[in-house]
Formats: C-alpha cells, structure tokens, sequence
C-alpha cells in the first residue's frame, strides 16, 4: 500500500502557534545568549508586574492572557524564585512581588524586550502588515462575538438553506 502525501491548507491555530514557536524560540536562544536562564512565556507577566500589576487578576486584565494561564505562569516563575506570593490583607488573594533574583533578572531582559519590539517593527515592515494591529483587532473582534457564535449561526444557516432546498 502506497502512502499518499496529502498537504493541507494549515488553519488559523497551527499557523498561530507556529509563529509564536518561531518568535519565542528565537527570544529564548538570545535570552541564553546574554547568559540568562528565561522563558519568554515570563514575559507578558514579568512586564505587568513591572508596571504595577500585584494581583494575578491584574495580570490577567492588563495582559489578556487568561487567568489559568497566568497562574500557571506565576507558579512556575514562584518555583524558580522570580516571585514570591505574600497574602493580601483580605486573605482571598496573593500579593505577587518580584524577588532579589526577580529584579536582577529583570534588569537583564528589559533591554532585551525593547530588542524584540524593534525586530517585531522589522518584521511588520518586511512582511508589509501591521501583524500586532490585526491580531489586536481580531482579538476585539472575537471578545465582542465570540467563534462559538459564528460558528452556531453558520450552522443555523446552512440547515435552513438544506431545509429550504429540499422543500423545492
């Protein structure tokens, strides 16, 4: 039995996870070129909390990442001593605070970042498409209607056109 090779047309999510392999892959071989132990997935949370986020709620809100996937992120960055979680006054939440280590290591990749945003201007520019802008708007675009909805209505859609042709 012959095996065919069949190509498919990739959809949205390869190709989006694709790019953000490329893109952290090559943030992560500079990071270990400046001799720093980082996963660029530390980024958007190590950025927020830079800017004042505390809260893994705030993280969330300020990076659009979800909550699940910040606290995941926070609780690999607080085993690796990047932060430490101390509890809020209120007892229902942590305050999230960069360590020692956490700031040193800040202090190395900030530099880096302001790097990648020109390398990602570069590569908008080549590309000839405001890449952050698009996906930006489809991001707005979904919170707004969701795919599950689009994909209802699509589905609602085609069973009426069925329905009505086969009641020609």
């Amino acid at each position: 039995m012959t095996t065919r090779k069949v190509r498919l047309e990739p959809g949205l999510g390869e190709i989006l996870r694709y790019v953000t392999e490329l893109l952290d892959h090559g943030s992560e071989e500079c990071y270990a070129e400046l001799g720093v132990n980082y996963r660029a997935r530390y980024t958007p949370v190590l950025r927020a909390v830079a800017a004042g986020a505390v809260t893994v709620s705030e993280i969330t809100e300020s990076t659009r990442l979800t909550q699940g996937a910040v606290s995941q992120t926070v609780g690999l960055m607080v085993s690796e001593g990047i932060v430490s979680r101390c509890p809020m006054p209120d007892g229902r939440k942590s305050e999230l605070q960069l360590t020692s280590s956490g700031k040193a290591l800040l202090a190395k990749v900030a530099a880096q970042w302001e790097l990648i945003f020109t390398a990602l201007d570069e590569l908008e520019q080549e590309i000839g498409h405001p890449l952050r802008r698009a996906l930006v708007d489809t991001a707005n675009a979904l919170e707004r209607r969701g795919f599950a909805d689009r994909l209802r209505s699509l589905s609602k859609r085609n069973r009426k056109q069925r329905t009505g042709a086969h009641a020609e």
